[in-house]
């Protein structure tokens, strides 16, 4: 249903699942092997694969914080795009990564829940993408110190609001791994 015109391709996008932003991270164990079983599938269905790296003051790369988990491995045909920024589109190449590939719709799963998950949902409908996140393939670690709820309702908030959310000719949408359907 994406409103960008040749696009009927679908890629899973994993996003910033980096040492150091999922080393806390809530589930952590759980959410990595839905990542890596999504990997998987999507390989073998031929699906692409699009790697999302964050690099920042506190994520310097090539550091041990900013390597993918050691669970994952990216197959070096696979595109990395690296960011600085929440939203996986603002001033990376992903877009033309995924214009390449005739991508219109993006499986979503990584780290930060609360941050780069909604910012990249969020960046990715506005753009014309529809985008549906995998409910139990992403993760955040605990902000309740500074005011946030704990992670567990961050992450169930999350999954709720996204699964109603939709555009003109676009749409959101949450699902559990077993359910994710990489046709459309």
């Amino acid at each position: 249903m994406t409103t960008l015109d040749n696009r009927p391709n679908t890629a899973l996008l994993v996003v910033d699942v980096q040492n150091g932003v999922v080393d806390d991270g809530y589930e952590r164990e759980a959410v990595i092997a839905n990542i890596g079983g999504l990997v998987g599938r999507a390989r073998r269905e031929g699906v692409p694969v699009v790697w999302v790296q964050h690099s920042d003051e506190g994520l310097v790369r090539g550091s041990e914080e900013w390597r993918i988990v050691g669970e994952l491995t990216r197959d070096d045909a696979e595109p990395l795009v690296e960011k600085s920024y929440g939203d996986s589109f603002e001033d990376t190449d992903l877009e033309k990564v995924l214009a390449e590939r005739g991508v219109g719709r993006l499986v979503v799963v990584g780290a930060e829940t609360d941050a780069c998950i909604r910012s990249t949902l969020h960046g990715a409908l506005v753009r014309g993408y529809d985008a549906t996140l995998v409910g139990d393939a992403h993760t955040t670690g605990d902000k309740s110190a500074w005011g946030a709820p704990p992670p567990e309702q961050v992450i169930a908030h999350t999954n709720l609001y996204w699964r109603y959310q939709a555009a003109p000719g676009r749409k959101g949408g949450t699902v559990e791994t077993e359910k994710v359907d990489f046709g459309g």
